[in-house]
């Protein structure tokens, strides 16, 4: 299986797995992944996540985050940047996500944290997706 975007196909299968009502679901194991899932579970998006072995191949396991009418907390994944289309944003360039009510991820100098972190290093970076 050759992947040309791992970042949009992890986002892809938590979408699945989301509307699907899915309490877990397991992606293919890489630093950035691990990245974007610890945003994700900091900003109350998943209910957690853990680096774990299935059959010899290394894992996520992401466990989904659902609300008290088992509505998902996260209501839409956007990968932005694509290997065909990158997008760079400056510090003074990092906008906000749905008013506020979002976050997006991006890849920094400093490591993988959400545009409100980039924004207050000051720094920009790769915008990799908005989460709302």
């Amino acid at each position: 299986m050759n992947l040309t975007d791992p970042v949009g196909d992890f986002l892809t299968r938590i979408r699945n797995a989301m509307r699907a009502r899915h309490q877990k679901l397991d992606v293919p194991a890489s630093k950035l992944k691990a990245e974007i899932a610890r945003i994700l579970k900091e900003e109350g998006y998943i209910a957690n996540y853990k680096p774990t072995e299935e059959d010899g191949m290394k894992v996520i396991r992401v466990y989904l985050k659902y609300n008290t009418n088992n509505e998902s907390v996260i209501r839409d994944l956007k990968r932005v940047s694509r290997p065909g289309c990158r997008v760079y944003q400056g510090k003074n360039e990092i906008r906000r996500v749905q008013g506020g009510f979002g976050i997006a991820i991006l890849t920094t100098p400093k490591g993988v944290m959400t545009g409100r972190q980039a924004r207050r290093e000051g720094v920009g970076g790769e915008l990799l997706c908005e989460v709302w």
